[in-house]
């Protein structure tokens, strides 16, 4: 699937992300992770800025995501929090920043369609700074077997519709990757991961 098509699935499901922002189902689970980040922050695929509420002892915020439509419903709270933030519309697997720029890197619920995710957890290796820290909710691949099957039957149904890959083993990705894991927890059947990781330098 090209970038654009990409795009234009991510860009038509915003107002339903948007709606999120006043009552969302994942805040439980964001809870566990987020309020871990500190110092300067990039959120890669921001979406409508549904971590924001759950950032503590952060000096910044640099959220960036493909989609302009998600980064218009986010800028719509970005007065409510009393911490900077920056929003950028960027591919997060073609965007470049400099080595050791960030304290803390945070993704959530987003590597269900990235194209080459290794690939994109090396870069975030570079990005972090000596002694910072990955944070990533990410949802993929059950340890129920039924599930995992079911998964892996919608899967393709769901990349067509929504762009979204439902059966990816995140786990793997990070073990494949130049990433250090600190901790590593699972949800929800397996459904959802956490993954708290360390740059290797």
């Amino acid at each position: 699937m090209n970038q654009q098509t990409q795009v234009r699935k991510f860009d038509k499901q915003a107002k339903k992300y948007e709606r999120l922002q006043t009552k969302d189902p994942t805040s439980r689970y964001r809870k566990r992770i987020i309020p871990e980040a500190s110092g300067k922050v990039l959120e890669v695929a921001v979406g409508t800025g549904l971590n924001f509420p759950y950032y503590n002892e952060v000096e910044e915020v640099i959220g960036i995501d493909f989609s302009s439509k998600m980064l218009d419903s986010a800028r719509k709270v970005t007065h409510l929090h009393s911490f900077p933030i920056q929003l950028q519309q960027a591919d997060v697997e073609e965007v470049n920043f400099e080595e050791n720029q960030f304290d803390t890197i945070v993704s959530t619920l987003s590597f269900c369609s990235y194209e080459n995710p290794v690939t994109l957890l090396n870069r975030f290796n570079r990005w972090c700074k000596p002694g910072g820290q990955i944070l990533m909710m990410e949802h993929g691949k059950c340890t129920n077997r039924v599930l995992a099957w079911g998964q892996k039957q919608l899967d393709p149904l769901a990349y067509k519709m929504i762009g979204c890959h439902q059966d990816r083993e995140i786990s793997r990705f990070v073990v494949e990757s130049d990433l250090e894991v600190h901790k590593f927890e699972r949800a929800l059947a397996g459904f959802l991961y956490f993954i708290w990781a360390k740059p290797n330098k």
